[in-house]
């Protein structure tokens, strides 16, 4: 509950210092934030509109309530525009908003028959699960989420799985499964999990580390560079083994903080990561050139070579244009030095930019929404977010149309390929690190469901593997190669269950609150009910997925 009056009270302030700057005749400030006030992307729903001219207090049951009675001791005694939270009505924070999502149209079906073969790069990003996590614990329901910022892979990958580890001397283990579809009983849900090898036993390779932070003035806040200083010194804490930790700051200008510390020296590094602060324009393109040359200059042969960059994502001077940095840093990526990015903020959180980033340097997009999850992805999963083991991850999946009618891939829409790119080992995939896990599900009508389409004039005639749902192809390449390898995996009818596991249960669960979420075309009759009565049958759970079923909760009881 704090956090939502130090939110209200940084966008008041906000509200007031555009103000100021206008009246002291700063027309360039002033007319920049009422541009972004009036630009379309600042429209989202609840998720937007204008900034907060008073100060907000706790929602009035009623017009007449003295100041005692204003805080509501019932969740019904919360007024439109309020949400409940621990015997309090809290008002839903509105501001200016310049956040920025992109997202491909939803994937429909397709019939097997005419287009048996379904294409995409591996993706492991979670930061648009967090992301969401973040607006829905700041008080807002379905109305007020962007739908482009659902992303269901994001949600889906965000958590861990019982998948099958690689035998000895194979690169990765993969799981599959068919199942009813919860939300389609005439449909059926194949789950496919793949995971890597972990042959790192959780200890980071000799590292060369270069954090490259944008401590512009858009980063002065407390769940901005606070937070991104607290998230850095944890994972600086936690360094062992041999490597260098370099520092380059951005904003208005460009500076190295600090140049090939070496781990062991974590008071220098901590000490230099504490004195940041925020302050003028954000040229990220300078910046990010002087992180590569810093990665380049203490690059390690055969080492773990990657730049974290860390920002809100507000790219908002001295990018002329973004495809000419986008083939920089994928030209640096072919060089063996990597780019993960890590989100922060709210308001103006450039979601777009920095997944795309992220793909091009071969990297993780996670967004820190708090310390808990600085810890998640910095430290628990530390090897796999920072040791890349497979590069250019590639999935094929072709359907056997004697079995699969129709299909459709669940998320995953901006990673979808031509088919014909798949051998082609010019075209980038995704990267999975040492012990990462990928899931994809697939929606599928069987050719014996009412729902399958009949077609008069296609040959009938198909394979003698009758009985398999499909087969499954994987390229990937080792950190330093440049040639790709394939890996095949069948689809048996052995898989099929009546009673899904809980793999499948569970990534049931998360697909259905995205496409409720993203008001999606496929999700049925599904309700946010239907989610939490699914949960409670769940045997296994843990932190991570009693936290999401909260989320659940809250959503829809503002809904």
């Amino acid at each position: 509950m704090k956090k939502n009056y130090r939110i209200i009270s940084t966008l008041a302030m906000t509200t007031m210092l555009t103000g100021t700057l206008a009246g002291c005749g700063g027309a360039t400030a002033a007319t920049e934030a009422m541009t972004a006030a009036e630009s379309p992307q600042a429209s989202y729903g609840d998720y937007s509109t204008e900034a907060c001219e008073e100060p907000i207090m706790a929602a009035p049951k009623s017009a007449g309530s003295s100041l005692f009675d204003s805080f509501a001791a019932t969740e019904s005694a919360c007024e439109t525009g309020y949400y409940y939270d621990d015997d309090y009505c809290i008002v839903v924070p509105e501001y200016y908003n310049t956040e920025s999502y992109d997202k491909p149209d939803e994937n429909g079906f397709f019939l097997s028959q005419g287009q048996p073969l379904s294409t995409f790069a591996a993706d492991v990003d979670t930061a648009s699960y967090a992301n969401v996590r973040r607006m829905i614990e700041d008080g807002y329901g379905q109305s007020g989420i962007p739908m482009e910022s659902v992303r269901p892979e994001e949600f889906i990958n965000y958590f861990s799985y019982d998948l099958k580890s690689p035998k000895r001397g194979e690169k990765f283990g993969v799981t599959t499964e068919v199942s009813r579809c919860p939300w389609n009983e005439d449909h059926e849900l194949m789950f496919v999990g793949v995971k890597a090898e972990d042959k790192l036993d959780g200890q980071l390779p000799e590292s060369n580390l270069v954090f490259l932070i944008d401590v512009s003035g858009s980063m002065d806040d407390e769940d901005k560079l606070g937070l991104l200083k607290k998230a850095f010194i944890e994972l600086v804490d936690n360094l062992e083994g041999e490597g260098t930790v370099s520092i380059v700051t951005y904003a208005s200008h460009e500076k190295v903080v600090l140049d090939g510390a070496d781990f062991s020296d974590k008071r220098k590094i901590k000490s230099a990561i504490k004195s940041l602060e925020a302050g003028g324009a954000t040229a990220g393109e300078r910046g990010m050139e002087m992180a590569y040359d810093i990665a380049k200059e203490n690059f390690i042969d055969g080492g773990n070579n990657r730049i974290i960059m860390a920002t809100d994502g507000d790219l908002n001077v001295g990018i002329s244009d973004p495809d000419e940095l986008e083939k920089f840093i994928t030209e640096k990526k072919d060089q063996g030095i990597y780019l993960s990015v890590l989100g922060f903020g709210a308001g103006n959180y450039k979601d777009d930019k920095m997944e795309r980033l992220a793909d091009c340097g071969n990297g993780n997009y996670s967004y820190i929404d708090s310390f808990t999850e600085a810890r998640k992805v910095l430290v628990e999963e530390m090897t796999s977010t920072l040791v890349t083991v497979a590069k250019d991850v590639k999935f094929q999946i072709e359907f056997n149309p004697a079995v699969v009618n129709s299909y459709r891939l669940i998320g995953y829409e901006n990673r979808e390929m031509d088919a014909v790119d798949f051998n082609n080992d010019q075209k980038d995939g995704g990267e999975l690190g040492s012990g990462h896990t990928v899931v994809a599900l697939y929606e599928i009508v069987p050719s014996d469901s009412k729902n399958a389409i009949e077609l008069k004039y296609q040959n009938a005639e198909y394979s003698d593997a009758s009985d398999d749902y499909a087969t499954i192809k994987i390229r990937y390449k080792e950190p330093e190669e440049d040639k790709s390898n394939l890996l095949t995996y069948v689809v048996g009818s052995e898989v099929f269950r009546e009673n899904a596991s809980e793999n499948l249960r569970f990534a049931g669960l998360v697909s259905e609150f995205a496409m409720l979420l993203s008001d999606s075309d496929y999700s049925g009759s599904v309700t946010y009910k239907d989610i939490i009565k699914g949960y409670k049958e769940l045997d296994n759970t843990d932190d991570y997925k009693d936290e999401f079923i909260s989320l659940v909760r809250m959503v829809e009881k503002r809904s």
